[in-house]
């Protein structure tokens, strides 16, 4: 099996999965899920559907409604999709976005400590080859 087929079909599944949670399934456990990735099995049989949420710590609540909406799901795949196999979903909650956000989190602090280090060091007399407002340009 070509990597090329196994990518097309992984991206069809992506956007059709993303259609279904966001316009047909009504469970609120689901709102608020975006797809991120699919990886397919090389023989197109399973399918991991990779998901993130904007709301923090609800990753559990939301693999859970996907879970139960895996046969609808399923059902809406073979509807929009023309496939021999519907492939067998498997959902995993995204970290990637999680970890992002730590590290973003962990630059802006050191960036607040370089900042407030920065402003303890320095002295308000001029320092030497500088120039200090009331100086005159040297000619």
């Amino acid at each position: 099996m070509s990597r090329y087929r196994k990518d097309r079909v992984a991206g069809l599944i992506r956007e059709a999965v993303s259609d279904i949670i966001r316009l047909k399934i009504k469970d609120p456990r689901v709102s608020g899920v975006t797809i991120t990735e699919v990886r397919m099995t090389p023989d197109l049989k399973s399918a991991r559907v990779y998901f993130s949420s904007m709301s923090d710590g609800m990753g559990d609540l939301h693999k859970k409604g996907l879970e139960a909406a895996t046969g609808f799901i399923r059902h809406q795949l073979g509807l929009e999709l023309d496939l021999r196999y519907i492939p067998s979903l498997a959902f995993v909650y995204d970290t990637s976005f999680d970890n992002f956000d730590r590290i973003n989190r962990i630059l802006q602090s050191l960036e607040l400590t370089e900042n407030t280090d920065d402003s303890t060091n320095r002295t308000d007399t001029p320092q030497r080859g500088s120039l200090s407002r009331s100086d005159p340009p040297e000619s």
